[in-house]
């Protein structure tokens, strides 16, 4: 049983979550990863099903409430609402006007993330083919161009679905596939305008995403733990590209008075003032997730 404190700190891993998962390139499923609470995500997801119905209607709520571990649930839950409602503006403003710092800081911590990830890894052949696997699936995502604004609600049902499990996934951005699919920008001003039928749809859709693809995750975790924990390795490595502060657009189209890139590739750092700026915001989220794993194994309790 969880105490309050422990439990406003797995609030505030909410937070970073819908915070990482409103930018195009950043996994809530990384946040997850490295914060300690993405095997009891898994479980907690997967005790949603009829035995939990028959348990709330043969025992009563209490009982539900424990088997679903309905207290980490709903403070995680919240903590990732209210960032996506009070970040999101705050975010797209910075995505705006500093992208350089924001894509940098973001890249370290995706770096670190990757290195600790990697570390719980036993490297045999299957491991190494796994994570080679998972990194050129991810890079490809990075590259390919973005789909056309679509605003169907069952358009937006279906990525919904989709991003869910890309959202779960260490390394695989849910906004990003968003992006790819042509709907980041539908559901971005949904939240801003809070135009909550389009929310309910897309989140239907993730609702229902979510549901089914943890319940494939989890067995993968259970059955092939060093070659999926390989695999998402290599996910978090693939999606660097996409984080890599310096691009060159390709191809950008003016969609409803907003200019949009289509398709980017990476370059070498541009000499300027403001490339110190840059590598500094880098190194600060390589070391504050490497200080977040220092102070987690130093005072290891359950939160």
């Amino acid at each position: 049983m969880r105490s309050p404190l422990q439990y406003f700190t797995v609030a505030l891993k909410g937070l970073a979550m819908g915070a990482a998962d409103v930018v195009p390139g950043v996994s809530g499923g990384t946040i997850a990863f490295i914060s300690g609470i993405y095997d009891e995500l898994l479980s907690s997801i997967n005790a949603l099903n009829l035995s939990a119905l028959n348990t709330l209607f043969r025992k009563g709520m209490v009982s539900f409430w424990r088997e679903i571990n309905g207290g980490f649930l709903l403070a995680l839950f919240s903590g990732i609402v209210i960032s996506l409602f009070s970040l999101s503006n705050l975010i797209q403003w910075t995505l705006l006007h500093h992208p350089q710092l924001l894509w940098a800081f973001f890249f370290g911590l995706v770096a670190a993330s990757a290195l600790m990830v990697g570390k719980t890894v036993r490297w045999q052949i299957y491991s190494i083919i796994a994570l080679i696997l998972g990194t050129a699936v991810a890079y490809y995502l990075t590259v390919i161009p973005a789909m056309g604004d679509n605003e169907s609600k069952v358009f937006l049902f279906v990525a919904g679905f989709i991003a869910i499990c890309a959202m779960i996934l260490p390394g695989i951005s849910g906004s990003f596939i968003l992006l790819l699919l042509g709907a980041y920008r539908p559901v971005i001003e949904a939240l801003s305008s809070r135009d909550f039928f389009v929310l309910a749809v897309v989140g239907a859709g993730c609702v229902s995403g979510l549901l089914v693809f943890s319940r494939v995750l989890k067995w993968l975790l259970n059955r092939f733990r060093n070659i999926t924990i390989a695999l998402l390795t290599g996910f978090l490595v693939g999606s660097l590209n996409k984080l890599w502060p310096w691009k060159e657009v390709l191809q950008s189209e003016v969609i409803h008075g907003k200019l949009k890139v289509i398709l980017e590739k990476s370059v070498a750092p541009q000499s300027g003032s403001g490339v110190l700026f840059v590598f500094l915001a880098m190194l600060s989220g390589f070391v504050i997730l490497l200080l977040i794993e220092w102070v987690a194994l130093r005072f290891k309790r359950p939160v």
